[in-house]
């Protein structure tokens, strides 16, 4: 008698969720970028004012100037996935760093030390306000302690 298992399949960690959620996204702000790009290029390199040509790119001036870019601009992927884990709730710190090593590929030194900058960047605030100030906090806190 032989027992069925389920194959791998899509992941039930609200982690890795996020982590897809976080690629989603990326990737659609990458496709959107594009197709302006095209429809800049369409519309003729050069001819109307507020245009600039960059290496064959086609980019509005007012996007360039005076306009904050978008809030998960310049974080990495490595950045969001930080961010990711720290979102999560751990049983234990084992089970956190097993994942940390085994998601990210980090070791939990590195991982910390890129977390301590992740919360002084304002990106990340904008991303992810509530984690980055929970961990801002703690933060704060074991630095008035010693």
């Amino acid at each position: 008698m032989t027992v069925d298992t389920p194959g791998p399949g899509p992941s039930d960690d609200p982690a890795d969720q996020v982590g897809e959620q976080d690629q989603k996204q990326v990737e659609g702000q990458g496709r959107a970028k594009d197709q302006a790009e095209d429809q800049a290029e369409g519309q003729g390199q050069g001819q109307g004012q507020g245009q600039v040509e960059n290496q064959g790119q086609v980019e509005d001036r007012d996007q360039l100037e005076g306009q904050e870019p978008g809030p998960d601009a310049g974080l990495s992927e490595r950045d969001l996935a930080v961010l990711a884990v720290e979102r999560r709730g751990w049983p234990g710190p084992g089970a956190k760093e097993r994942a940390i090593r085994e998601r990210l590929g980090l070791s939990p030194t590195r991982y910390y030390q890129l977390l301590n900058a992740l919360l002084d960047d304002p990106r990340a605030l904008e991303h992810d306000p509530v984690t980055v100030n929970r961990l801002r906090r703690i933060r704060d806190e074991r630095r008035e302690r010693r």
